[in-house]
């Protein structure tokens, strides 16, 4: 036997009597890329520098639907990953996927772990947990929708931008688009991802049913309320700012998003977590601002609605790995590394003593509007705590298939809000059917 060999069996045996034992090893799924996925894996990093006895390997696997769609296909066939990363439309779909998945409440308690929800912002919190207060979940990158405005343009068309003085209704937002298209702009106003931004988060800001049973917070037996009075008017507006040029519809999901950064449109509405890329590519100044609203709606404005993802842990694990995917989440949920999550991304800190973390640091000061997120969330109430509907994904498919006619003049306001209602319920009751069974 070789000298080499003997020095091999000699160290084993030796790490062996001292108690040593190899990392355990877990691995999470996700969607981030670029910026994003590099943050995604610098966690990974820190948090393996952080103790010895988990080892925790991140792998990209495509955009949210890719992921959780191979998590879900992975589990069946018995080769889930620890870690699955799911945008909140599936949060549905995850919580009625039997057997799928351990509650993070549940994981952290048996780990030793104390939750204490008062300390997570409510809207966050709310949306990824039970009626009982249950969390499914872990909030990871949530975000929600705001406005951008591009302050450069604005001067040049004659228009405040004194904070105060900046767009907060609809009427205002029809205003100074008017301005910025008199002023020679072709894309005035522009808006991503249309079923978030203008119907989901419109309902919730407005304190308005998107859909029965609170949304569906209260089973799968909910049905789209979206062809109501309001909804009718606020749509009815956005075709009327089309037809005079004054909102231009740029594609489906968040295909608005680089019309804004690279200086095409003046105003656009879409995701906090835009802020990231408009840092990197904009050579403007900008202004992130609440949602407009209608001040003649009672409770109006109320709290905006949730996106981005959060972390559910697959059962059929080892305890051993169990314990490791709550070390990792304990690890999350300390208030640094939120507070340096949301400063880094854009995305909500999660956590209020995050945000007072951030908010100490001074990071809102230089960075103008970047509370805007974390404060349209700080209140709810039960018609504005969030869309929790099965097949979600689908449902904004069809608002989009829908609301395209309209903005080529195909179809009224009236008649798409009337097909997506009785489409979306298709899409719903197939939903309650399955889940069911």
């Amino acid at each position: 036997m070789s000298k080499t060999f003997v020095a091999a069996g000699l160290m084993s045996a030796a790490l062996l009597a001292g108690g040593v034992q190899a990392a355990t090893d877990i691995s999470m799924w996700h969607a981030m890329t670029g910026s994003l996925g590099d943050w995604v894996q610098d966690l990974a990093n820190d948090f393996n520098k952080s103790q010895q006895n988990c080892r925790l390997t991140p792998t990209y696997k495509g955009s949210y639907d890719q992921t959780m769609t191979s998590g879900i296909a992975a589990h069946r066939a018995g080769r889930s990953p620890n870690i699955l990363q799911v945008f909140e439309v599936g949060t549905a779909t995850m919580m009625f996927s039997k057997g799928a998945v351990v509650p993070v409440g549940d994981l952290m308690a048996k780990a030793g772990y104390e939750f204490h929800a008062d300390e997570y912002i409510p809207a966050v919190y709310g949306y990824y947990s039970t009626p009982d207060g249950r969390m499914m979940s872990y909030p990871f990158n949530s975000s929600t929708t705001v406005m951008y405005v591009n302050l450069t343009k604005f001067k040049k068309a004659g228009l405040p931008t004194e904070t105060d003085k900046l767009p907060k209704t609809w009427d205002d937002v029809k205003a100074a688009a008017k301005a910025l298209k008199d002023a020679g702009e072709a894309c005035p106003m522009t808006t991503s991802w249309m079923g978030w931004t203008q119907l989901e988060t419109f309902s919730t800001w407005h304190n308005v049913e998107f859909a029965s049973l609170n949304n569906g917070f209260g089973g799968p037996a909910a049905r789209l309320k979206i062809d109501s009075p309001l909804h009718r008017r606020h749509i009815e507006n956005l075709a009327e700012m089309a037809k005079n040029g004054l909102f231009v519809y740029k594609g489906r999901g968040n295909q608005a998003d680089a019309a804004f950064y690279t200086g095409e449109c003046g105003i656009s509405m879409g995701s906090s977590a835009t802020l990231a890329n408009i840092r990197r590519n904009a050579d403007f100044e900008f202004m992130t601002l609440p949602m407009p609203y209608y001040p003649d709606v009672e409770g109006a404005p109320q709290n905006t609605a949730l996106g981005g993802a959060s972390l559910w842990a697959m059962a059929g694990k080892s305890e051993a790995e169990n314990k490791c995917v709550a070390d990792f989440f304990h690890y999350l949920s300390d208030p640094q590394v939120q507070a340096n999550n949301h400063m880094r991304t854009g995305y909500l800190p999660v956590t209020l003593k995050a945000f007072e973390i951030a908010k100490a640091s001074g990071y809102y000061e230089k960075n103008p509007g970047a509370d805007v997120p974390v404060k349209q969330m700080l209140k709810t109430t039960e018609k504005s705590r969030g869309i929790r509907l099965g097949y979600l994904p689908n449902i904004r498919t069809i608002v989009d298939e829908e609301f395209e006619k309209i903005w080529t003049g195909g179809q009224s306001a009236a008649d798409a809000l009337a097909a997506v209602v009785r489409r979306g319920n298709e899409q719903l009751a197939r939903f309650e059917r399955v889940t069911n069974r």
